[in-house]
């Protein structure tokens, strides 16, 4: 396949026919994928290109009675922080009987590209006892496994756990995790939250001819080139480019190429995304989770 859609049911009623739709249509035809998206959830097909899948989608709603929307797949776009920054938080109930108390303070930087996450323990003397530090590094992580800017998942930063407080009686797992989950996020927004996406390393086989046509759509997609080679009557383009600038390109490139260009595409790394980019993600984001 060199091209894939999203493609999700017009109704709940839908739902069940199109999974059954599009098994039945992938088992008759090699050609044809279906993947499900984990961290985006949407069904993924893929096909030789846009006529292909524009056939299988006609199929569904003639041979299944099966409305579906088709779109572009959700870009895998991630959340970081830009500086260190530490925050104390207080979780304080009273609800009659047994309350909830606990007082967690953090600090949070920011890691090398590509480090992933880190959480450290500093605590001494008990200040939170020990049976109450996976409720503080859990209330760290569901924060970050949901984000807080745009709903993406956070990288690349280190919390500390410095200090905390607890109460003999009112203490207890829960309410650690409930604190540490407001002093992460408060941390994290004063620390300047920033959207990254996902960079692709590209490269491209095409005729000498048309190299700098494909050069020039590389550039217009905000994408860099890394280097090239020849191959003979061929030229081997070597670049970077943001994953929401690549939507249909096998379909471009072939138009560009006259059918004689390839491409291949992984992923390299993520980059901020421009400022003015990550206003509409975000506002996107937003106006998506009210719906839902």
């Amino acid at each position: 396949p060199v091209l894939e859609i999203a493609v999700e049911p017009k109704t709940k009623g839908d739902q069940e026919k199109m999974g059954e739709a599009l098994g039945r249509l992938a088992r008759e035809d090699p050609s044809f994928r279906v993947t499900s998206d984990e961290e985006s959830g949407q069904t993924i097909i893929k096909g030789m290109g846009e006529l292909h899948l524009d056939i299988i989608v006609d199929r569904m709603k003639r041979e299944f009675k099966v409305e579906a929307n088709i779109g572009a797949p959700q870009v895998a776009y991630r959340e970081t922080i830009l500086k260190s920054v530490e925050n104390t938080y207080i979780h304080k109930k009273q609800s009659g009987g047994a309350g909830q108390f606990a007082k967690v303070e953090l600090s949070v930087e920011p890691l090398p590209a590509g480090k992933g996450r880190e959480i450290e323990n500093k605590i001494k003397g008990g200040a939170i006892p020990k049976e109450f530090i996976p409720g503080v590094e859990k209330g760290v992580e569901s924060v970050a496994d949901s984000g807080i800017l745009a709903g993406f998942p956070l990288i690349d930063y280190k919390v500390t756990i410095l200090d905390g407080l607890h109460h003999d009686v009112d203490s207890s797992v829960l309410a650690f995790e409930i604190a540490s989950r407001y002093c992460f996020k408060e941390a994290c927004t004063k620390a300047s939250l920033k959207l990254l996406e996902p960079m692709m390393r590209v490269e491209v086989v095409t005729p000498e001819d048309y190299m700098g046509d494909v050069m020039g759509d590389i550039s217009s997609r905000r994408g860099k080139i890394m280097g090239m080679e020849t191959e003979g009557a061929f030229q081997r383009i070597k670049a970077k480019v943001p994953q929401s600038e690549l939507y249909h390109y096998s379909t471009s490139l072939r138009s560009l190429t006259g059918g004689r260009g390839i491409h291949s595409e992984e992923l390299s790394h993520y980059d901020e995304v421009p400022r003015d980019m990550e206003a509409k993600v975000t506002a996107a984001a937003k106006a998506a989770q009210e719906e839902s």
